[in-house]
């Protein structure tokens, strides 16, 4: 079992094989189908895309939670994620209902199911990529109960969405009402986005975390982003962006020399 604290060596380097197989397979399934994501559009258009974008986020929520579950207890694990899945679906339905705090946003009908105009797959997202940006404060920061911790967390899980919604907008799973700022999307939705991941992190309060494997999630999303908007979804200023937004916070998190956790 994973320990509670993962001491620091001088660097991040590891190796695959000190992981539990479960993960890595749930790792390798989850890779293996965003890059099959172009190829499965080209073949089965926007049914399949969508199909695609479901079994993505069900894979790698799938490894963040096994993870979780294995360092913190079952118990732990659950309660963290029940916690941030209901608090994401209220963020979500309060802003595509009243616009705060992201700014006037509806989704469409392409994911479902969905509870009052939110697809329930969009709280499965916030819980895939929020432990990560966790890991990622944790390493810079070492401290999980600071304000840094907190405001970084939040950094780290707002930089993801660099790419995220316009690759989203750009593939119709929601609209902006009055597109504009960053490649149509409002600043204001990046205001939101760090208000609300500061908030769910705060009240959640994660427990030590399992640095390594939770880091290379954020790391390979990172890597799959950026290239599969500069090569595949012909969004070049969003793969760009992100991936200076995303890629100087994993640079950051693989340089840094820390002792403990």
């Amino acid at each position: 079992m994973l320990a509670h604290h993962l001491p620091f060596k001088k660097s991040l380097n590891f190796k695959l094989t000190e992981f539990p197989r479960l993960f890595i397979l749930l790792l390798a399934a989850w890779v293996s189908t965003m890059l099959a994501l172009p190829f499965i559009e080209n073949f089965w258009g926007d049914t399949g895309l969508t199909w695609g974008v479901v079994a993505g986020v069900l894979l790698q929520a799938a490894a963040v939670l096994f993870i979780l579950a294995r360092a913190w207890g079952v118990a732990r694990a659950a309660w963290t994620a029940a916690l941030v899945l209901g608090l994401a679906w209220a963020v979500e339905a309060v802003g595509s209902s009243t616009g705060l705090p992201f700014g006037a946003y509806v989704y469409t009908g392409k994911l479902q199911p969905q509870l009052a105009g939110v697809p329930l797959l969009i709280p499965l997202a916030w819980l895939m990529m929020l432990p990560p940006a966790w890991a990622v404060a944790g390493r810079l920061i070492g401290s999980q109960r600071s304000p840094a911790f907190i405001g970084l967390s939040a950094l780290a899980f707002t930089a993801w969405d660099l790419f995220l919604d316009p690759q989203m907008v750009a593939w119709g799973l929601w609209q902006w009402t009055q597109p504009s700022g960053y490649f149509g999307v409002p600043w204001s939705n990046y205001i939101g986005w760090l208000l609300a991941s500061a908030v769910i992190t705060a009240l959640a309060r994660p427990a030590p975390l399992p640095i390594k494997p939770l880091w290379l999630i954020y790391t390979l999303t990172w890597g799959l982003e950026t290239g599969g908007l500069l090569l595949f979804w012909g969004l070049p200023g969003p793969a760009l962006a992100g991936c200076l937004g995303m890629g100087s916070l994993t640079w950051l998190a693989w340089s840094i020399r820390r002792e403990k956790n």
